[in-house]
């Protein structure tokens, strides 16, 4: 009897063993940010290990969720009032990732349920935004729509559908656009390893991207030391402009 017991017991870490592994890894940890970033192209890549020495599932998928720092945000929408454009209606969010890409082997709806991907936050249309002045479903939805429309037009948002290559079942790979303007902070890059509709297994990888050189040095200034900070950008202004009326005054004579 204690012998079944034991093994009932078991049983749960006996499937959990069965199921494949993920050994995830990224080209660049570290992204450095100077006057000259123009983005870059991060590459995910890894390995998919199966337990005791089985053989490779063909039908294995990937996805890759990369996510940036999570920020409250107010979203803002203009109406023509008496011929003159005016902020008309907003909605705060507690909790909108700065960054999102994803980047699948195959069309999501083609891997996993509606529900999966739900859970997940597998796709835009999945992510968990938090709006928080309590309105109406559909001016939540409304003003959901409109900051997803603002992020993807500037990058930050986006699907890469079929970028992902699996090899063989055992090696995957997938390369992920950084565009020029994104905000510096920590990064997680989540895999999932999909079969039959279902995820199997979870990686995640930490990724920051932050600011180097004379950006560094003024950001450092900005948050440290914000009282000299802002007396410099004024003595500054006053400088520049004083020598280009200099400079104006010369040019008449």
């Amino acid at each position: 009897m204690k012998r079944a017991f034991a093994l009932l017991a078991a049983l749960p870490l006996l499937i959990g063993a069965a199921e494949p592994r993920l050994v995830p890894d990224v080209s660049d940890t570290q992204i450095d940010i100077a006057y000259s970033f123009t983005g870059a192209d991060l590459l995910l890549f890894g390995a998919i290990l199966y337990p005791g020495g089985r053989a490779p599932a063909p039908d294995t998928d990937i996805a890759v969720v990369i996510k940036g720092p999570s920020e409250p945000l107010l979203v803002r929408e203009k109406a023509k009032v008496a011929g003159i454009w005016i902020n008309h209606a907003s909605e705060r969010f507690r909790s909108v990732p700065s960054f999102y890409a994803v980047a699948t082997s195959r069309p999501l709806a083609q891997l996993v349920s509606p529900r999966t991907a739900a859970i997940y936050e597998i796709g835009i249309g999945n992510l968990l935004l938090s709006p928080a002045n309590g309105a109406s479903a559909n001016e939540q939805a409304r003003f959901e729509q409109g900051l997803v429309e603002l992020k993807r037009k500037s990058g930050l948002y986006a699907e890469h559908v079929g970028t992902v290559s699996v090899r063989e079942g055992v090696l995957y790979r997938a390369l992920v656009p950084i565009p020029a303007r994104v905000p510096v902070g920590n990064y997680t890059a989540e895999t999932y390893l999909i079969r039959n509709g279902r995820i199997v297994a979870a990686a995640t990888r930490e990724i920051a991207i932050g600011k180097s050189g004379f950006e560094r040095f003024v950001t450092n200034a900005a948050d440290h030391y914000p009282l000299w900070y802002g007396l410099t950008a004024i003595a500054l202004s006053l400088l520049l402009g004083w020598f280009a009326a200099l400079g104006f005054t010369r040019l008449r004579r």
